[in-house]
């Protein structure tokens, strides 16, 4: 149950999804199949990448339409549970 006062999201939408991880061989592309099993429609403009300023981490930021918050959640437990991910926001 959402808090009262949490805005209110209506689906579908465009949902910004932020992924941070070691940038190992492999990380990028294991991330972006774990987005596209939930949101097979992701649009290769809609994905970016991002490396640290010293080169060790990599974020892959994307936009997924979002049909529910139950997607938005399984996406977020399967990229938790991959164990390569340090961080979804």
């Amino acid at each position: 149950m959402e808090p009262e006062d949490s805005p209110k999201i209506e689906y579908p939408c465009r949902y910004p999804i932020k992924v941070m991880g070691l940038d190992v061989d492999g990380f990028s592309s294991a991330i972006i199949d774990i987005l596209r099993q939930h949101a097979p429609e992701l649009a290769e403009q809609d994905i970016n990448f991002r490396p640290s300023r010293h080169g060790k981490y990599l974020a892959v930021n994307v936009i997924i339409i979002a049909r529910s918050v139950e997607q938005i959640q399984a996406i977020f437990d399967d990229l938790k549970a991959s164990g390569r991910v340090a961080m979804v926001i």
